[in-house]
């Protein structure tokens, strides 16, 4: 078990119900998995969930052994420590790069690691090195961000994060500002790092990236209504909210 949700319950002061009622999921180490569902699904809410970003206050959040427990089942001073653990394990690449400007891409991938885990510079550098050489942008680490194009910049972003060595990797939707072609940049760096055995999941509303990983799970109204591989979820889906939802992005498509 890498990354297992159980039974989270996300409330906004004022709402009439959650927008998580009870979600529920387990994936295995090292499995690529889309996050799919309409807008208003839950998945925004999951993702802030489950990388600490806002609380939620019932059910549990384990990864790689580390549990977190929502605010009404522990104290704040637990959940606190918890949410210390789980963060050193969770890697989070945002749908706008977020990367430093003044910093090369070499630079932006060692700050982290040399700053937060006290790794030594030559140490950091190594490992920068490796990574954006392997998802190809060997020839790009001492190039500035306004010197790259948007997949090369969503690729940055993601070495970044693999830099701090995380047990399992997030993606706020990291198709959404590309064109085709830079979309299947940003997927194939999927893929090469599915070798990593890091678990990723990614939220989209991109049907290209879903074909192309292991593992779909369809939110709506905050529980998960159907997962399996997209050869059946894409294909045959058993929910109609799925089938809806697909003939919605295959007409804007």
């Amino acid at each position: 078990m890498s990354l297992k949700v159980e039974g989270l319950t996300r409330q906004y002061p004022g709402n009439p119900k959650p927008t998580l009622q009870g979600l529920s999921f387990d994936l295995p180490k090292g499995t690529l998995t889309a996050m799919l569902g309409r807008s208003g699904a839950g998945k925004s809410t999951m993702l802030r969930c489950v990388v600490g970003l806002e609380p939620f206050e019932r059910g549990t959040l384990q990864i790689e052994g580390v549990t977190v427990r929502g605010t009404d089942e522990v104290s704040a001073q637990q959940r606190a420590e918890q949410l210390r653990a789980a963060r050193a394990k969770l890697g989070l690449v945002f749908q706008s790069f977020e990367l430093f400007p003044h910093l090369t891409a070499l630079q932006n991938c060692t700050l982290a690691p040399v700053q937060v885990k006290g790794l030594s510079e030559a140490a950091a550098e190594a490992t920068a090195k490796e990574l954006l050489s392997q998802l190809g942008l060997g020839e790009r680490m001492n190039h500035f961000p306004d010197q790259l194009s948007g997949g090369q910049k969503q690729r940055v972003a993601i070495a970044r994060a693999l830099a701090m060595d995380p047990a399992v990797l997030l993606y706020d939707e990291p198709t959404s500002a590309l064109d085709p072609s830079l979309k299947a940049e940003v997927i194939s760096s999927l893929k090469r790092i599915d070798e990593r055995h890091v678990t990723q999941v990614v939220v989209t509303h991109d049907l290209q990236l879903a074909r192309a990983v292991e593992h779909v799970c369809v939110l709506d109204q905050g529980i998960v209504i159907e997962s399996g591989p997209p050869s059946k979820v894409l294909v045959n889906p058993d929910h109609e909210s799925t089938r809806t939802l697909l003939q919605a992005w295959l007409a804007e498509g």
